[in-house]
């Protein structure tokens, strides 16, 4: 058995006036991920728990994402997150504030025979 891409999934998220790069990271990837719903498992014969989904999250500062947060999104199977540098921060006029943005990359893998 070996691991075969099945699905990329992507979305965008916002922390409009909180600079909460958590709640951005979440949101991206909530965003990314209802938009669907997933047959394939089903479809390969496999319980929705089987699949193992790479989450990839970009924002400005990544070592403000609490990964165990954004993991906790996935309904079914397995999940690992990585953040990296991405997304976007904006300043308002005055400066006191941030708007920050999260993009979010869901890669879904499944076991699938050889042949």
């Amino acid at each position: 058995m070996a691991l075969k891409r099945m699905i990329v999934e992507i979305g965008m998220g916002t922390d409009l006036t909180g600079a909460d790069y958590t709640k951005a990271a979440v949101r991206a990837l909530r965003d990314a991920l209802w938009h669907n719903s997933l047959t394939i498992a089903d479809a390969l014969g496999q319980h929705v728990d089987a699949m193992q989904v790479k989450v990839t999250i970009g924002v400005p500062k990544p070592d403000k994402v609490d990964k165990a947060a954004v993991a906790a999104v996935l309904p079914h199977g397995t999940g690992e997150v990585e953040v990296v540098e991405g997304g976007l921060e904006i300043m308002n006029d005055a400066g006191t504030n941030l708007t920050v943005i999260a993009n979010a990359a869901a890669v879904v893998y499944l076991d699938i025979p050889e042949k």
